[in-house]
């Protein structure tokens, strides 16, 4: 059985299953739905709670099996808790894995929690992941993304009594948070706390907001690609400069912007020769969320533009190694900077 983050609360109202497995990379979420089993199998009665912890490949997974089968003698009820956080059990662990999902089936006194970090595709077609899927309730975690980000700020606010000005003011305090936390949501979620201790309940200024809100966001090149794809300018100065600070590499970041050139010109030279769009896009590899981008800017970005592109990706490759270019900032991520920023010019779509 397979459920959403947002499916969880409502399916714990209608009564507990035997296992379930979160998995995800939002920490924060991952803690909040780990919560809300354990406090509605607490009120059910599972009054002890076991927490081991999948570290290396000499894991004793014989303790986990057993742990199953063996209550005190001052509780009928138990929470096993299973975490993985390298999101591989190993061979051992996969068969332990099947055998205990197997063994939670008809298991009234025993509650399996198993935590997960995000598994890729592969990880996800292997026999013990299969076996937890089939057997329990799979909760998928997904990020809270930029375009959302806003929204569930304003929902955290308002479960603690707050809420920003109504209409546009409103909406640029909420843009100015979600700028602040992007890619923290532990922080975020910290910070909505801050304001809720900092101030009473009901309306909170933009002036409040902006004097209590630190600059907690982090970034990763992944997220960047987006931005730059989407034409979101000032976003992707915003991204460069909080990469910088974090001590990210700047040979990363530009193979990250300089790969979307390559491969945009692939694909429009592909779409020159014939070729659909969406078998161009396959063909060199382009797979969701960056196939819808490329899909709305292609279209609007020509053949000279890219070419201008990629001459610049080169010399800012050389740049970022340690090279001087005539008419570019010597620095890597001025450079970085001016190439970026040119690129997601292209890519607004009027």
């Amino acid at each position: 059985m397979q459920l959403a983050y947002s499916q969880l609360s409502a399916h714990l109202q209608k009564g507990l299953r035997s296992l379930y497995v979160l998995h995800g990379d939002e920490p924060l979420m991952q803690q909040e739905a780990a919560d809300a089993i354990r406090a509605t199998a607490r009120a059910q009665g599972y009054t002890e709670r076991s927490v081991h912890t999948v570290s290396g490949a000499h894991f004793d997974w014989s303790e986990v099996l057993a742990a199953g089968g063996s209550l005190s003698l001052f509780a009928d009820k138990q929470i096993v808790e299973v975490r993985i956080p390298t999101g591989k059990p190993g061979k051992e662990g996969s068969t332990a894995l099947q055998q205990l999902a197997v063994s939670t089936q008809d298991n009234d006194s025993t509650l399996t929690l198993v935590l997960l970090p995000r598994l890729d595709a592969a990880t996800r077609k292997g026999a013990w992941f299969g076996a937890l899927e089939n057997l329990g309730v799979l909760v998928t975690i997904d990020p809270i993304e930029r375009n959302a980000l806003p929204q569930w700020i304003a929902q955290r606010l308002q479960g603690q009594g707050q809420r920003v000005l109504a209409g546009e003011a409103g909406q640029r305090t909420l843009q100015f948070f979600a700028d602040r936390v992007e890619g923290n949501l532990l922080a975020a979620h910290q910070e909505i706390q801050k304001l809720g201790l900092l101030y009473p309940q009901g309306e909170l200024t933009q002036a409040q907001v902006e004097s209590a809100v630190v600059n907690v966001a982090r970034y990763d090149v992944f997220k960047l690609s987006e931005s730059v794809l989407s034409g979101q300018v000032a976003r992707v100065q915003r991204m460069l400069d909080g990469l910088q600070a974090e001590g990210e590499a700047a040979v990363l970041v530009h193979y990250t912007i300089a790969e979307d050139i390559r491969a945009m010109k692939r694909v429009k030279d592909a779409i020159a020769q014939g070729k659909p769009m969406p078998m161009a896009l396959r063909e060199h590899r382009v797979w969701s969320p960056r196939d819808r981008l490329f899909e709305r800017v292609l279209p609007t970005m020509s053949a000279a533009r890219l070419h201008g592109l990629l001459q610049a990706a080169h010399q800012v490759d050389g740049i970022v190694k340690g090279l001087k270019v005539p008419d570019w900032p010597t620095d890597p991520w001025q450079a970085l900077q001016r190439l970026a920023v040119r690129f997601s010019r292209f890519c607004i779509v009027r």
